[in-house]
């Protein structure tokens, strides 16, 4: 081997060898930093110990999840991948079907249809069975905030129909208004990775397709034995949630207006004790989302959402159409920004409220929790239930109480712009304090990371887990 090539030779060991150094090293560094973080959250979290028990009243909805591999399960019913995306209200057939999926699918947004027909229904339910990683669980806005709730030391009052094994399931501490029912509704949860493929479609982040055929949970069967219940169990907070069951359900003329005039005159029974927030879910139809602000977002203290919603619930406080998909991956600032304008009209004199103020909005995405509470209002603790909120979404996602951190990452960036208004001040992501806070005209904001989850046990439940244990520390 003459001298040149000896020499190469040398330099191409040399180059795999600082590679690799680098690459080490870049990974040490990357570990330490989700271990500092993940430390200042667990210190921020516990900074607040329940002296009580709260009491929470949670309705409604409930029903048996059956999480599936979204791609395996379609595969399986021989829906083939389409080049057609095309948004479905309702699903009446396989072709809208695949079409509704490959329209969420790539983005990786959570969305929730219900299927008109039966027998498509019943067969997607019937794959399910021989398929490898299919569970059953308890599932349904209530129970699983309900459970939630108990877990973080809550005393909770359920509105909710369920069968007597799923009643089982449940948290101790949580008590069912209504008598159980032989057999309790099936919802499908077609669940997806970041990466996973359908033919030519590629999910941009992990999410689920949810289907149901659900005929009880729309017109809130529980709601008259709930109200019979909640005033004697006299909560400090209401959470309402389920709503989104009633999205293009085909309700006889007139009925989804009176079950919503119903769940109307329950919080206007309440006195200012007791607070109540609204969980958000995936709205699509305008008529629904016009009635859920005239009888129910104006009534409520405190609203949930995610990214998707967030933009959505905006389009209709300005008067334009529901916005169905929106960003999965947004920045922080954009995310600020749209919350200051959601908090501002709501609380403007173009709103008519019925005497509670609107105090505070939380917004969960996959990157991060941003918390807004308004300045003297009773809501405490904004920036350990922000922390709280952040370590629950990886609690949930991976499926363990545990959190470790070689199964997570930061995807948040590493400063972020508290707006998009130029000159607007920018915020670096201090490991030793993770949870930035600051005041802004009458309200304080709270913005945390997540320790995303690189190991997706389940995506479904998530906001309703997040949402819940951050209200625990702040009532």
């Amino acid at each position: 081997m003459g001298t040149g090539l000896k020499c190469g030779a040398v330099v191409s060991l040399c180059a795999v060898f600082v590679a690799y150094w680098y690459g080490q090293r870049v990974d040490q560094e990357l570990d330490s930093r989700l271990e500092a973080v993940l430390s200042s959250l667990l210190k921020a979290e516990r900074k607040v110990d329940l002296d009580r028990r709260p009491r929470v009243a949670v309705g409604f909805g409930g029903c048996l999840d059956i999480v599936s591999d979204g791609i395996a399960l379609l595969k399986k019913v021989g829906i083939k991948p389409t080049k057609n995306p095309v948004h479905h209200n309702y699903i009446t057939s396989e072709e809208e079907l695949a079409e509704s999926f490959a329209y969420f699918f790539p983005p990786g947004a959570a969305s929730e249809r219900f299927i008109a027909n039966e027998t498509l229904f019943r067969n997607l339910v019937k794959a399910t069975q021989g398929l490898l990683r299919v569970r059953w669980s308890l599932g349904g806005n209530a129970p699983v905030m309900a459970n939630r709730l108990a877990k973080e030391g809550c005393e909770v009052l359920m509105g909710s129909r369920l069968s007597p094994d799923l009643i089982a399931v449940l948290q101790e501490h949580v008590t069912v208004t209504s008598k159980p029912v032989d057999e309790t509704d099936i919802h499908l949860i077609l669940e997806y990775s970041s990466g996973s493929k359908w033919g030519q479609l590629v999910s941009r982040r992990a999410n689920r397709f949810i289907v149901h055929s659900d005929a009880s949970n729309p017109i809130l069967e529980s709601l008259e034995d709930f109200q019979t219940q909640l005033t004697q169990f006299s909560p400090s907070l209401l959470i309402i949630g389920g709503l989104q069951m009633m999205d293009n359900f085909p309700f006889r003329p007139g009925q989804r207006e009176e079950r919503l005039k119903l769940l109307q005159d329950l919080m206007l029974s309440l006195d200012d004790t007791t607070r109540i927030h609204f969980e958000m879910a995936s709205f699509v139809d305008n008529t629904l989302l016009n009635n859920l602000f005239a009888y129910v977002i104006t009534h409520v203290d405190s609203l949930g959402m995610n990214e998707q919603e967030l933009p959505n619930l905006l389009s209709m406080l300005k008067g334009a159409n529901v916005t169905v998909l929106s960003n999965p991956y947004p920045r922080v600032a954009n995310i600020l920004d749209q919350m200051r304008e959601v908090y501002r009209i709501l609380n403007s004199q173009e709103v008519t409220r019925t005497g509670r103020k609107f105090t505070r909005l939380h917004v969960h995405t996959l990157a991060f929790q941003a918390i807004i509470i308004a300045r003297g209002s009773s809501w405490r603790n904004t920036m350990s239930a922000t922390a709280k909120a952040s370590l629950t979404a990886n609690r949930h996602v991976c499926g363990s109480p545990n959190i470790d951190p070689s199964k997570a990452k930061l995807i948040m960036d590493d400063s972020f712009s508290v707006s998009r208004v130029r000159g607007s001040k920018k915020i670096p992501l201090k490991e030793n304090r993770p949870v930035s806070c600051w005041e802004e005209f009458d309200y304080e904001i709270c913005v945390a990371p997540v320790l995303v989850c690189t190991e997706v046990y389940q995506t479904v439940g998530g906001g309703d887990n997040i949402s819940a244990a951050s209200l625990v520390l702040q009532i």
